[in-house]
């Protein structure tokens, strides 16, 4: 399996190495791609949206991602279009906080209450990737990007929480909120 991902990596950032027709689409995707990467808030909100997938199983190992990237992409539009919200950050922060808690505590919300509020996260998350275009850079690219690297990340938990035992699991949930607590202050 770890094979077929790096061969889907690699395919994805490959269109990166075109000459110079090509340089404002392919900063603006390798940008988008990078960023959720280059912060610690969104990296652990997307691996953690994928550990609560694996946790609740069936449906919700494709929904949730879903759902996070869809409403992700629909914040990013609205950033792109001019859409800010105050402490933007503060509520990435909570993100994880919250998902932490998803995945910790040992009663989980239901499918559509989970989606729910996981997408309300993936709307706050794209709001701050807009806020972050590069100037210049196409901001289809760039939201393109940023999408392919969140799902990776989902990807990654998703494997990872299958991995994981129900008890470790809890542990690592316990171990994102506090994460997300201590992004907050």
């Amino acid at each position: 399996m770890s094979r077929i991902a790096v061969a889907f990596v690699l395919a994805a950032v490959s269109g990166f190495a075109f000459a110079h027709p090509f340089h404002g689409v392919a900063a603006g995707a390798s940008a988008g791609f990078l960023h959720p990467f280059s912060g610690f808030d969104h990296l652990l909100a997307m691996v953690a949206v994928g550990l609560w997938a694996a946790r609740r199983g069936g449906r919700a190992l494709w929904l949730a991602p879903l759902s996070f990237v869809g409403a992700m992409l629909a914040g990013g539009l609205a950033g792109f279009t001019g859409l800010s919200l105050p402490a933007i950050e503060h509520l990435v922060a909570g993100s994880v906080l919250a998902l932490g808690l998803l995945v910790a505590l040992p009663r989980t919300p239901t499918l559509g209450a989970g989606c729910a509020m996981i997408a309300a996260f993936g709307a706050f998350h794209g709001l701050a990737h807009a806020a972050e275009l590069p100037a210049g850079a196409p901001a289809a690219m760039y939201a393109a990007g940023f999408a392919l690297a969140t799902a990776l990340l989902h990807a990654a938990g998703v494997l990872g929480g299958r991995a994981l035992s129900a008890a470790a699991l809890r542990a690592t949930g316990i171990s994102l909120a506090l994460a997300g607590g201590l992004l907050l202050f």
